[in-house]
């Protein structure tokens, strides 16, 4: 498990807690609070599941490539808003490059 998935699963729960005192509070800006970290922690806990995943690839790998992949792993692991926008970008390139025909 990643560290990223205890942080989310702990950002979520903080969330729906400050979310329902926010609730019994009639405070809006607590329960908008509380959402906004609620919905961080699943986004948090999705990437850690994620990376979870790609560790188990990683151990398929052929072993020639195994060394490289584990670099890319620890990039993601310690640089997540990083990959994630990386990762977004290639996706918008290789979209743009699928529609000109």
């Amino acid at each position: 498990m990643t560290d990223q998935r205890i942080e989310g699963a702990a950002l979520q729960t903080e969330g729906q807690i400050q979310n329902g005192a926010g609730r019994l509070a009639g405070d809006s800006k607590m329960q908008i609070d509380g959402k906004l970290k609620e919905v961080k922690g699943k986004a948090l806990d999705a990437y850690g599941r994620v990376i979870d995943g790609l560790d188990g690839l990683v151990d398929k790998a052929p072993a020639q490539y195994q060394g490289r992949a584990r670099q890319g792993l620890d990039f993601a692991r310690r640089k997540p808003l990083l990959t994630t926008g990386i990762v977004a970008g290639l996706a918008v390139l290789l979209s743009g490059l699928g529609r000109r025909r």
